[in-house]
């Protein structure tokens, strides 16, 4: 537990103090220094005889009053309570592609590297979404369900790796279906971000996921990921993080990827959805979130979290009652004990 959310606030009152301090001796010495000027030491103190400000007092409760102000501004917070998140939200699933050849490295260090940092990314500035994520190959797994909570997703999102699935090929219809069943309960427009290199080992079940997107109002936002000229997969790496072996098919020839677009721009566009070739990660953030502006929102609720309880609000009664005092306080007059006037006997 932190007393303070922002106790840089007590250094900013250091400085603030000082600098008030400075001006006010300043300020002081040249008042003394004008009136001198104007009637001279003699005539200012029989004008002033008698008469004494309490600036002591003054001075204090104007000290004290910035120090609490600074205090609230440094949140001081103790006790938790129990926030409940709701707001209108969009739904939204991210599919990410795990076969082996996400290994490959035409774009380095490799396509799932960059694949994990553009949708760290989006999911940062998707503040108003429901995400969901699925990690697929020939079929498809959930990974994190529909949630708010970004520490979440970027945690499953950094957990992904190529073959870790038990399944190995591509299927582009799996992580649609499976996409399809998770939103199956929001109304409206909801969008599966489907980042892949296209290659569809089971490309007779397009035609079935095209339909499958459609009946469930499911936009396809399909991320091409790879070059069309190819790159071998990595099937063993030394220590040093050079490639030892590269994979090879049943018949001893080695394996080369290739990104497919067709299947991704077929699918994208039959679910009035879009195809983006993969560039750079924030230039490819800033294409998908664009392509979810108009999703329709529901409003419902995002879960609960526990915090503490700010407690600003005494310290700044605080400072502002000794605010008024410092503008309130009277000036006093008080007589010398020469000059008190004699009792008639």
């Amino acid at each position: 537990m932190e007393l303070f959310g922002k106790p840089i606030f007590f250094i900013y009152f250091i400085l603030a103090a000082g600098l008030a301090a400075g001006v006010w001796l300043l300020g002081n010495k040249l008042k003394r220094r004008a009136i001198y000027a104007f009637f001279g030491p003699a005539a200012y103190a029989k004008l002033t005889q008698g008469l004494r400000l309490n600036t002591k007092i003054n001075t204090a409760f104007f000290f004290a009053g910035l120090f609490f102000l600074f205090a609230a501004l440094a949140k001081p917070q103790w006790g938790v309570e129990v926030v409940l998140a709701e707001g209108k939200f969009a739904q939204t699933v991210i599919a990410v592609d795990v076969s082996a050849s996400m290994k490959a490295r035409d774009l380095k260090p490799d396509r799932l590297a960059n694949a994990q940092s553009m949708l760290s990314m989006l999911i940062s500035n998707l503040q108003e979404e429901r995400i969901g994520l699925i990690a697929f190959t020939s079929r498809a797994y959930i990974q994190c369900p529909i949630t708010t909570d970004e520490s979440a997703l970027k945690y499953f999102l950094s957990s992904l790796q190529p073959d870790m699935l038990p399944v190995p090929g591509t299927s582009l219809a799996a992580p649609v279906d499976l996409a399809a069943r998770m939103l199956a309960k929001y109304p409206g427009q909801k969008a599966l971000i489907l980042l892949t290199d296209g290659e569809d080992h089971e490309p007779e079940q397009l035609k079935q996921a095209i339909k499958t997107a459609q009946e469930n109002n499911l936009r396809v936002i399909a991320v091409g990921i790879g070059t069309q000229e190819g790159e071998l997969i990595p099937q063993r790496v030394d220590a040093s993080g050079r490639v030892a072996e590269y994979k090879k098919d049943k018949n001893g020839n080695t394996v080369v990827t290739k990104l497919d677009e067709n299947s991704l721009v077929e699918l994208a566009r039959a679910t009035d959805g879009v195809y983006i070739h993969y560039t750079t990660p924030a230039q490819v953030a800033s294409k998908v979130q664009s392509s979810l502006k108009d999703l329709d929102r529901t409003y419902s609720s995002a879960g609960s979290h526990s915090r503490y309880k700010d407690r600003y609000q005494i310290p700044l009664l605080l400072a502002i009652l000794c605010f008024v005092c410092w503008l309130v306080w009277p000036a006093r007059k008080t007589h010398r004990a020469d000059e008190e006037p004699k009792k008639v006997k």
